[in-house]
């Protein structure tokens, strides 16, 4: 069956689908590779994906391209599978042969649910997804595949889970995927340098933090490695396929887990002379890190999530803030970089908890930081917890244009509140002299990082407005509220 491979249209800037670890619109437009995609695509020679958001592909025009496919694939998120929906729909009704499966983390954790929303999803592909799309597009049936769920003769079957790929060197390299299919110069983080690409070297995550949701819902807690050779060999393919790229983001739960294993990989990555960077856990340790910077790596993304050691704790974070200063220190002195990443309404999150992260991330002072409003996503540890106390306000987590609403208040931290919060970090870390200068001092030298700085300039103060607007919104009407019932 020829095959599309679908990240679908959706909000403008909006950071979801096959890759992001956050679904919502960020502050500054982000578009991430959709690499869960590309492996089944790289298995399907006559298939194609299709990363709707960067490439401005709209809605009707996904329309317009699925009537050429026989199998739709289309990775959802838990913000825009409404929206998902629809569209599947309207490709059902201007091509009546089209096979529709749903795969990403609200269909392993609602699967019924989901099948029930509408007739235009034929199946679903809980968790991992490669073989089993795969094996259908080649004509297995649906009853022989594991983790599929299906509707048949009205009830809704749910086969059993099957294992875990254990041997992804088995598994195509997505880098060819996109040299066939995507336009790199397309993606922008904001903390990377760009153009750049990205791939896992790894799956899956050993961590317990209750509020991530890939671990949780979609790749699970069981670690599982690519060889260093096949990495490494990814790599120098990488270099001459995509001369123009300037960075490669290793986009793995947690990259440096294993000491060992790290520093293998660098001693092979190191002759490759190609500039990169990865995500961490800062129990990282000085030597492992030395060999990082020494194979080229750059920068770092950490999730530091909370300057309060009990919120640390609450989160099964397993790391602590002694470690968390020791880590960044180490860097600073390596000179390497660091995307500080950090949440707000965690469980057991208060005003005097928030006020000492604001304070911790400024003592760090690592080059960049995003701060998020903490989302219980279904399937989560953190979801469990909220419904059991009945912290959860409202079903949405993004506005009407996919910006993140809380949907999670604790005694004292209304929605206001929290938004506020958000708004005063970025306020209290940004404005601050040092961090001032550190952005001129790129805008100055460089022409390309001047131009980007500007756009995201504009795009921030912008959504800068908009929350200030929300705060000031939400105290009136809880002051009319509160008038009113007097």
């Amino acid at each position: 069956m020829r095959t599309l491979f679908l990240n679908p249209p959706s909000f403008e800037g909006f950071d979801g689908g096959a890759s992001s670890r956050w679904p919502a619109s960020r502050e500054i437009e982000s578009y991430w590779y959709p690499v869960w995609l590309c492996y089944p695509a790289g298995m399907l020679p006559d298939s194609r994906v299709l990363d709707a958001p960067p490439h401005k592909v709209s809605i009707e025009q996904t329309v317009e391209i699925a009537k050429d496919f026989e199998l739709l694939v289309l990775f959802t998120s838990t913000p825009g599978f409404h929206v998902d929906v629809k569209m599947a729909e309207m490709m059902k009704d201007s091509n009546s042969k089209l096979k529709v499966a749903f795969v990403g983390p609200p269909v392993t954790v609602e699967p019924d649910k989901c099948l029930r929303t509408s007739n235009a999803i034929d199946f679903v592909v809980r968790r991992e997804f490669d073989h089993q799309i795969v094996d259908f597009a080649n004509g297995k049936p649906l009853e022989e595949l594991p983790g599929v769920s299906f509707r048949k003769n009205g009830a809704i079957v749910n086969n059993p889970e099957g294992g875990v790929i254990e041997n992804l060197d088995e598994l195509p390299w997505v880098t060819k995927v996109y040299k066939r299919d995507l336009d790199v110069t397309r993606y922008n983080v904001p903390f990377l340098l760009n153009p750049f690409v990205s791939l896992y070297t790894s799956r899956g995550c050993p961590a317990m933090c209750t509020f991530c949701l890939w671990p949780q819902t979609h790749s699970g807690h069981r670690w599982r490695l690519r060889s260093t050779d096949d990495v490494a060999n990814e790599v120098r393919y990488t270099k001459e396929a995509f001369p123009q790229i300037k960075e490669i983001f290793f986009d793995d739960d947690t990259f440096n887990y294993q000491k060992a294993r790290t520093i293998e990989l660098c001693r092979k990555l190191k002759p490759l002379g190609m500039t990169w960077s990865c995500t961490s856990r800062v129990t990282t340790d000085y030597d492992t890190l030395k060999a990082m910077k020494e194979a080229g790596c750059r920068l770092l993304i950490v999730g530091y999530e909370s300057g309060d050691p009990q919120i640390l704790k609450n989160i099964k974070k397993g790391a602590t803030i002694d470690m968390a200063q020791r880590f960044t220190a180490n860097c600073k002195k390596l000179g390497l970089l660091i995307h500080g990443d950090f949440i707000v309404g965690l469980p057991g999150e208060s005003h005097e908890s928030i006020r000492r992260t604001i304070d911790f991330a400024k003592k760090l002072d690592t080059e960049t930081i995003q701060v998020s409003i903490a989302h219980p996503y279904p399937g989560t540890e953190f979801y469990d917890f909220a419904k059991k106390n009945d912290l959860i306000t409202i079903d949405s987590m993004t506005d009407e244009v996919g910006h993140q609403l809380p949907n999670v208040i604790y005694p004292g931290l209304d929605r206001g509140a929290l938004v506020d919060w958000v708004e005063r970090f970025y306020g209290e870390y940004y404005f601050r002299p040092r961090v001032i200068w550190r952005v001129v001092r790129k805008a100055i030298f460089d022409t390309a990082e001047r131009k980007r700085l500007t756009k995201e300039a504009r795009e921030y103060m912008a959504l800068r407005a908009k929350r200030k607007k929300f705060v000031s919104d939400h105290n009136r009407q809880a002051a009319a509220s509160s008038a009113g019932g007097d």
